[in-house]
């Protein structure tokens, strides 16, 4: 059973979020797979759990949450990272290896603020202990 089923955020600009969303996840193979005026689903075409659901604001909007997406590689890490930036997101931490997570991970921030994550496990867990 998956720990999360689905995480949703709240855009002050809903076009400028999708925009900045569509490009960084589609390197990981995330896209917009369902879509209204209102509201964007993002998800792996091979399976629609977890998501991540990107709302217009009509009250408060997201700020300051951390979203770590998983990555099959350091290449599609990379790839998050380029494409994040030239969609307008800005950089927190490039690409590198974090031995204190055991992964290449890299940083962006979203237009709201939130820090926006790929992550690719080097490590597994089972072999660190």
């Amino acid at each position: 059973m998956l720990l999360l089923h689905h995480l949703g955020v709240f855009a002050s600009d809903f076009e400028v979020s999708r925009s900045f969303y569509a490009a960084a996840l589609g390197g990981l193979g995330i896209t917009a797979e369902y879509e209204t005026a209102e509201i964007v689903e993002f998800w792996r075409t091979d399976s629609d759990t977890p998501s991540l659901s990107l709302e217009r604001a009509t009250g408060e909007v997201t700020r300051g949450v951390h979203l770590a997406f998983s990555a099959q590689d350091r290449a599609s890490v990379d790839e998050f990272y380029r494409a994040a930036l030239n969609a307008g997101g800005r950089e927190r931490h490039a690409p590198r290896f974090w031995s204190e997570y055991r992964a290449y991970c890299a940083f962006v921030t979203d237009p709201d603020g939130n820090n926006i994550e790929a992550v690719h496990k080097e490590i597994p867990d089972r072999e660190f202990r």
